[in-house]
C-alpha cells in the first residue's frame, strides 16, 4: 500500500493494488460524502470488482495532519 497526496488538488490516494494502468480502473464510485460535508471519498474498482484504491477529496479537511505529512507528495 502507498499513500500519495497532491497539495494543489488537496487530494490523497491510497493505492491498494500497486500502480493502476490506463483503463485498469473501470468503475469509480463517488457516493461517499464525509460527515459535515467536509470531503468526498471515491472508490476505484477493476473489471473483476476488486478494490484498487481510495481517493480522498478535500483531504486536508478529512485526514489527520500526520497522515498527510507522511504521504508521498505529488506535483
Amino acid at each position: 500500500m502507498r499513500l500519495t497526496y497532491d497539495p494543489s488538488a488537496d487530494a490523497a490516494y491510497l493505492h491498494l493494488a500497486g500502480p493502476i494502468g490506463d483503463g485498469e480502473s473501470v468503475t469509480q464510485i463517488h457516493s461517499i460524502v464525509t460527515p459535515g460535508d467536509r470531503g468526498e471519498v471515491a472508490l476505484d474498482f477493476d473489471a473483476d470488482g476488486r478494490l484498487l484504491g481510495i481517493e480522498v477529496l478535500h483531504a486536508s479537511a478529512v485526514l489527520p495532519t500526520r497522515v498527510l505529512a507522511d504521504a508521498e507528495r505529488l506535483g
